[in-house]
């Protein structure tokens, strides 16, 4: 399920701690630009609606 409204929710945190991320990369030695994060950023949203949507439904089956 496409949420829009979640999407944008989630991508706005991941853009609040990307600079950690890049930081993070940088102490290894590794340099990213946005345009390297964008995969990452998308695999986050992955994982992150999954777990919206599990937590969901956990809490439906606990009603």
């Amino acid at each position: 399920m496409t949420n829009p409204e979640l999407n944008m929710k989630l991508m706005q945190l991941a853009m609040k701690h990307l600079p950690e991320g890049q930081e993070f990369f940088k102490e290894k030695g590794i340099e990213l630009g946005f345009e390297d994060m964008q995969p990452v950023l998308e695999l986050f949203l992955k994982v992150m609606t999954e777990a919206y949507e599990l937590g969901k439904s956990d809490a439906e089956t606990q009603q």
